[in-house]
């Protein structure tokens, strides 16, 4: 398989900017967490017990009519191929970690994960390009109601669906969406915002969820519980909150152009230069510069660059995917080299005006 072949094969659905506002919201995420009567859960199940859910998942869903779904162990795969998931935000860290138990069926086009043996049983995942949380969660929906007719789901008519977490428990659902705050963070108003979202009990995390850092200023904004609340008011709350902070990025966006066009403009060109030419990039400037620049194309500012290379860049820039592209394990300086190669070599083949991009020396 060829370099471009590889990378188009690694293209997932949701790095496809597309749905509203996708201009700053990349991505839109449901996850319904489920467990089954009878099996304690994860955290203290026995090998047998595991073994036996992921069976039963498995079949449930793969001889129960449903095509284009692939089951994997997380045995079967090495340490970055399980990492290169977690980039794509395919598998949680943990169930990448969950090495001798943990499983994942994966849905052709890969807009649906269901994740076996985490810290629940089964974790339904689907994940939109854009702001499209009803079409999210009826495709969730759809997925989780082909399995709950085939599967004995720990269920309580008080509290809702028994979760290992109690913080799950009700209707067991996390929505969560990705968003581009570039102008936000410029401007340090995200600190502000951060902890305003907090007390409408709504969450700000890192790309990557739970203790993970905003790489490239993407943030994760998701609902904090679930019990006492149905899936319609979940999804009702969180895409007001969202709209909202939409609101507060557009306009701080129009500021920073109005009182400072000429710095801002300094600032993206630059980094598209970096991009360009860099024989080395750190993953983090690499992901300060992407940011740049796609704030310079929603802008208007840059307009030769094709929009579409930003989200996959976000990902192809990580350690599991370069590995896996350059075919074993790199040094520090080796992943620098191989990050920077990658972006110039796909800003050149992708340029949105078909200008070639200067030669390499």
């Amino acid at each position: 398989m060829g370099n471009n072949e590889y990378m188009q094969n690694a293209v997932t659905g949701w790095m496809v900017p597309h749905g509203e506002h996708s201009d700053i919201v990349m991505s839109t995420r449901i996850r319904l967490a489920r467990n089954l009567r009878g099996f304690r859960f994860p955290i203290a199940f026995s090998d047998e017990q595991a073994e036996e859910i992921g069976k039963l998942v498995s079949d449930a869903l793969l001889n129960g009519g449903k095509t284009g779904y692939a089951y994997t162990r997380m045995s079967d795969l090495k340490a970055l191929g399980r990492q290169t998931l977690v980039e794509k935000h395919l598998i949680s860290p943990q169930l990448a970690d969950a090495v001798h138990y943990g499983a994942v069926l994966l849905s052709e086009d890969e807009t649906v994960s269901i994740m076996v043996n985490e810290e629940d049983h089964l974790r339904i995942q689907c994940i939109y390009p854009g702001l499209q949380l009803e079409n999210a969660y009826r495709k969730a929906d759809e997925t989780d109601n082909l399995l709950e007719s085939r599967l004995p789901y720990a269920f309580d008519e008080e509290f809702g669906y028994l979760t290992s977490c109690p913080s799950n428990t009700g209707t067991g659902m996390r929505a969560s969406v990705m968003v581009h705050l570039p102008a936000l963070t410029m401007t340090k108003q995200i600190n502000r915002i951060i902890p305003a979202v907090s007390r409408l009990g709504m969450v700000v995390r890192g790309s990557y969820g739970e203790g993970s850092e905003a790489p490239g200023n993407v943030y994760q904004v998701s609902n904090q519980l679930t019990l006492g609340k149905s899936e319609k008011e979940i999804l009702a709350e969180l895409a007001n909150i969202v709209s909202r902070i939409i609101v507060h990025e557009r306009k701080s966006r129009e500021l920073l152009l109005g009182r400072s066009r000429l710095s801002l403009e300094n600032r993206v060109f630059r980094a598209l230069g970096t991009l360009s030419y860099a024989r080395l990039l750190p993953s983090a400037e690499a992901a300060r510069c992407l940011s740049d620049v796609r704030l310079g194309i929603d802008l208007g500012l840059i307009e030769d660059v094709d929009m579409n290379i930003l989200n996959e860049l976000m990902v192809f820039m990580q350690s599991g995917f370069l590995q896996n592209f350059e075919g074993g394990e790199l040094t520090a300086e080796e992943l620098d080299s191989s990050r920077a190669k990658l972006i110039r070599e796909r800003l050149r083949q992708r340029a949105a005006d078909g200008e070639p991009h200067p030669d390499e020396p």
